[in-house]
């Protein structure tokens, strides 16, 4: 019985051989051709292919990565194995150096030996920890249960049919409890991305390394104007070359309200950098009022500001001169460097946003309570003038004035002629108490009956 098991999974593991042996034949053939499956002259260079190979390798393995939950298992195993087909391709990739050689009779000969280059010898195992950390990300969200996402046909239905209009509605709506997340909950999101902002940075920073030492293609060079405020236009070269520059203000006064326009910024200031340093390689003139340490200075400026740029947008689009590049390059090598650490860059801006999605929507929450909290205060607690009002009314509900109790009646001239003249008794009777006083001078005093001379009836006055 245990033998006849031994040989279904011996027969399993080859079934299982063979397709792999199929599908790798399939992909390398795929590059050996340029992509132009007919054999004939339209195909691209090898290390394009290699570059699209691997682009369309992670979109399919993670353009639906759109929750913060582990990658499917099939999945992980079908893009470790393929990355290894396609990285493969790196161990072949030497330079030559010279060493020297021991002969038998003791004589040092010096000859060529082979070695791996360098950029790739030291990028490439760091790219497979940056991934490795990346899934091991999506991992740690396995068990987690403190939030979860909604369907877009049922948040549609709990919002009677008003579903988001942003620019990402396709995404799964996340939830969280009615109170919020745990502290708990909320240290571990914000540990995850600290992390995975770190291996941000890395592939950042290795892909514009091997960017930079890409050649810039001809044709890319002769479709730029000859002057860079030509390219940057009036408003942006007034303020990159003026003597007081800041380009954190500088980019908060711009308008990087959409993807468009901040990656015709990014064309611009690109284009503008490229002219300036051929002149200054060149030496060509840019006018007698610009020093050789202006143009060095507006040069570290528009680095500054590109780099600034894809730290506060890092899911930007390529580029003219990125793409310019990547299309005309030659060198396997650079492909491989720069398509690899740029579809980690992308992934771990993916998982970061999600988790931002997650810290926003506990945010609402403690808003919303917020919220809540003052209205039920404000309905429970009634302002004190109120209160003071209802006790004197419900005390004195009709109060009776002097008049009333007299039973004289006034037209409205003749009452407030009488409210005139008892506030003036009022005032007589507390000039008479103050007279009194033994450090004061009394004054003739009035008769208290001369005041209320005015205080006859309304019918005995006429």
């Amino acid at each position: 019985m245990k033998a006849k098991r031994h040989d279904e999974g011996s027969s399993d593991k080859g079934v299982q051989c063979n397709k792999d042996m199929e599908t790798m034949r399939e992909r390398f053939a795929k590059l050996l051709l340029g992509e132009d499956m007919s054999g004939g002259e339209k195909g691209v260079t090898s290390a394009l292919a290699l570059s699209n190979a691997i682009t369309n390798l992670a979109d399919s393995m993670f353009g639906d990565q759109v929750k913060l939950q582990p990658m499917d298992l099939k999945r992980k195993k079908i893009w470790r194995k393929e990355m290894d087909w396609l990285l493969s391709v790196v161990d072949h990739i030497v330079q030559f150096v010279p060493s020297t050689q021991v002969a038998k009779t003791g004589d040092f000969t010096e000859i060529m030996v082979t070695k791996k280059r360098d950029d790739l010898l030291i990028n490439i195992p760091a790219l497979r920890k940056l991934d490795s950390v990346l899934l091991e990300t999506l991992d740690k969200f396995k068990d987690h249960k403190d939030f979860w996402y909604v369907p877009k046909d049922v948040e549609n239905t709990e919002n009677n049919g008003d579903w988001r209009k942003d620019e990402k509605c396709w995404l799964p709506v996340v939830k969280v409890p009615s109170d919020g997340l745990t502290e708990e909950s909320r240290k571990f999101l914000r540990s995850q991305k600290e992390s995975v902002a770190q291996v941000l940075k890395a592939a950042t920073a290795i892909n514009a390394l091997v960017l930079s030492e890409m050649h810039i293609p001809d044709n890319y060079i002769d479709s730029l104007p000859k002057k860079g405020k030509t390219s940057l236009g009036d408003f942006l070269y007034k303020s990159i070359t003026d003597e007081y520059f800041d380009p954190g203000y500088f980019l908060s006064s711009l308008d990087l309200s959409s993807k468009h326009k901040v990656l015709d910024l990014k064309n611009r200031i690109e284009a503008s950098m490229v002219i300036w340093k051929r002149k200054m390689n060149h030496k060509e003139q840019w006018g007698s009022f610009v020093s050789l340490e202006k143009r060095e200075l507006f040069e570290v400026r528009v680095e500054t500001i590109l780099a600034m740029l894809k730290q506060k947008v890092p899911e930007i689009i390529q580029s003219s001169l990125e793409i310019s590049k990547i299309k005309n390059n030659k060198d396997v090598g650079h492909a491989i460097l720069e398509s690899y650490s740029r579809v980690l860059e992308s992934l771990a801006s993916k998982i970061m946003t999600r988790i931002d999605g997650v810290l926003e929507a506990d945010v609402l929450v403690h808003i919303q309570l917020m919220e809540e909290a003052e209205r039920r205060s404000e309905s429970d607690a009634e302002p004190e003038y109120e209160k003071n009002e209802k006790v004197v009314s419900a005390v004195t509900p009709n109060s009776t004035k002097l008049a009333d109790l007299i039973g004289w009646s006034f037209s409205s001239d003749t009452e407030h002629s009488l409210t005139s003249d008892v506030e003036l008794v009022h005032e007589a009777e507390q000039e008479k108490d103050i007279m009194k006083s033994p450090f004061r001078i009394q004054p003739m005093k009035l008769s208290y009956l001369a005041k209320l001379e005015k205080l006859r009836s309304p019918s005995e006055r006429h």
